[in-house]
């Protein structure tokens, strides 16, 4: 989508090829949103507003790393979107050329289309009318408020396996779910924690002259990204917490196991040791030919067991 703005209203849907000229008129401001474009369209749009061949080459390739990058007059925003899809946590790109009378976003992967942000902007005239600072601070807010949902999503997941541990041991499928939300949340964090020093710079305005009034907004836009990420980096440690509790709880099971196991073995050992003594092939041993040998020698293993059973209870091994 091609949209043509001035003193904060909308003035015409251009197609992309005249977006060019819109925006060298005076007053007019061009925002263009892409979504994976071809090689061909992004020269075109390179050859409109001057880009930087670099960046175009990176808005192609995606797999960027969250950035903020000059080059000339012309800012290069690189932030990573994110969604869940299929249970996991995927990843995607949007890639922002801002210039003097220009916007460009172009999105890779998993992300919504930004149509609620231009609703949202064309909404507020005075805002929108700050220009392209107040259009790229929207679509960062914009990200960043998608990531809201996304973790809520993780959270119910990992308090519901934090219920499970309690009640028992986790099935080899739910310790390996434990592991990918991890892992997942260790993506996500290394989409969030750049994009943080982007916002900061923008915020000083250290890289390229931002409006004033619209510094205060990339400082909101900081403090929800640091929300965020102290956010994963809690669940990460109860996910971490969980797994550990899992395996000390299967091992403690297995001790619980092993000293039954243990138990009854002693038990058993008294009447196997008794008959294997009297099993022997000797014609002189103690009471072999007394008459009430065998009652008494019975008598004996289950009493020795008896006792033996009564002290692995009260110690708790039975």
């Amino acid at each position: 989508m091609s949209a043509a703005y001035a003193n904060g209203q909308r003035v015409a849907d251009v197609p992309i090829d005249e977006a060019g000229g819109w925006a060298r008129r005076p007053g007019h401001l061009v925002w263009i949103g892409l979504y994976e474009p071809s090689a061909e369209l992004l020269g075109d749009i390179q050859a409109q507003f001057g880009l930087h061949p670099l960046a175009i080459e990176d808005a192609r390739a995606a797999h960027q790393r969250p950035k903020l990058e000059r080059y000339g007059d012309c800012l290069f925003v690189v932030a990573r979107t994110a969604q869940r899809v299929d249970g996991r946590i995927t990843l995607g790109e949007t890639h922002l050329f801002v210039g003097r009378g220009f916007v460009v976003t172009v999105r890779h992967g998993a992300s919504v289309s930004y149509a609620p942000v231009r609703e949202k902007t064309e909404a507020c005239p005075d805002l929108l009318a700050h220009g392209e600072d107040y259009i790229l601070h929207a679509v960062l807010d914009f990200i960043v408020d998608n990531y809201g949902p996304v973790m809520e999503t993780v959270l119910s997941e990992v308090e519901a396996i934090e219920d499970c541990i309690l009640k028992r041991e986790l099935r080899p499928d739910e310790v390996e779910r434990l592991y990918l939300l991890r892992r997942d949340l260790l993506r996500l964090r290394t989409a969030v924690v750049p994009l943080v020093e982007v916002c900061r710079k923008l915020e000083h305005g250290d890289m390229v002259a931002i409006d004033e009034e619209m510094q205060p907004l990339f400082r909101d836009v900081s403090d929800h990204l640091l929300r965020v990420q102290d956010e994963i980096d809690a669940m990460r440690e109860v996910l971490a917490f969980a797994f550990e509790a899992s395996v000390m709880l299967g091992q403690a099971q297995q001790t619980v196991i092993t000293r039954r196991l243990a138990a009854w073995a002693a038990i058993l050992a008294v009447p196997t040791a008794i008959a294997g003594i009297y099993g022997m092939n000797f014609e002189v041993m103690p009471e072999l030919k007394w008459r009430y040998g065998y009652f008494i020698v019975l008598a004996g293993i289950f009493t020795a067991c008896a006792v033996l059973y009564w002290r692995f209870r009260k110690n708790g091994w039975l």
